[in-house]
């Protein structure tokens, strides 16, 4: 599932190519992707520009010259393509969005979704994620962090806690913190939690410069997303060898999440 560098990768890109373009055409393949039917969902977007895109978490926010918002989570297997007919990939395609000669193809919303909301709507959507980790300050993740009994991968990829942290990144910061990703956040100590609030920025901004991890091209000759692949710390790097202390990286499971670490320097 995309996580905060993905998607802040993904605004960066459409930001450059989509902005103040007219939506001149609009086609919907799967009505459950949307909110509304497919010809007032239609009706309501189609010539309208895209004035802004933002991202909060996980999610891309598309605000539209209407006044409206169109709320986009790709979740597990949710991708975008921004071509034209003749390089549109060929796979089934929810949502494409035209805008003149280039379309922006939704591919894999199976579970994920693009809602078309008012302000009011889209706020009480969002209202229940917590901060940001790259705008969080250390006091305020003290005091969120004191409060929790649970273990540390869990903990970072819930959404109320801190928005955008998912298994792959979770995993990538406990491997900065120093920090095995089943230890108890009660059990840390104020070094250790330092540790890990100081982990979170270089990761994440290392993982956008990257592209992320997703490996599904943007667009024809994307070169650029999915370059974290090759450059993760320990996600999906299971009998590796450790970057830092050389130990052989490890998979290991909870009841509810597998996770990737090194054994040696993470205690």
């Amino acid at each position: 599932m995309p996580e905060l560098p993905e998607m802040e990768t993904y605004r960066e890109f459409l930001s450059h190519n989509i902005l103040h373009k007219p939506i001149t055409n609009v086609e919907i393949n799967r009505e459950k992707s949307i909110n509304q039917s497919a010809q007032s969902f239609t009706d309501a977007i189609l010539g309208k520009n895209i004035t802004s895109i933002k991202r909060r978490a996980k999610h891309l926010i598309f605000e539209l010259s209407s006044g409206n918002y169109l709320l986009l989570h790709l979740m597990l297997g949710g991708l975008m393509f921004l071509g034209n007919t003749n390089n549109s990939p060929d796979r089934t395609k929810q949502i494409l969005l035209s805008f003149g000669e280039l379309q922006l193809n939704f591919i894999g919303l199976r579970l994920g979704y693009l809602h078309l909301l008012s302000k009011e709507e889209l706020d009480e959507k969002l209202q229940d994620l917590g901060p940001e980790p790259l705008q969080l300050n250390i006091n305020d993740f003290e005091k969120r962090i004191q409060t929790k009994r649970g273990s540390l991968k869990p903990l970072l990829v819930d959404q109320k806690f801190i928005a955008g942290i998912g298994n792959c990144y979770s995993d990538e910061i406990c491997f900065q913190a120093k920090l095995g990703p089943f230890r108890k956040a009660s059990d840390l100590s104020v070094t250790e939690i330092k540790q890990l609030f100081e982990s979170m920025e270089p990761v994440l901004t290392r993982a956008i410069k990257y592209g992320g991890y997703m490996d599904f091209p943007m667009y024809e000759g994307d070169i650029k997303t999915g370059g974290y692949n090759n450059n993760t710390l320990v996600y999906e790097r299971e009998g590796e060898t450790c970057n830092r202390c050389g130990a052989e990286i490890k998979r290991a499971e909870s009841t509810t999440h597998k996770s990737f670490h090194c054994p040696n320097c993470q205690t």
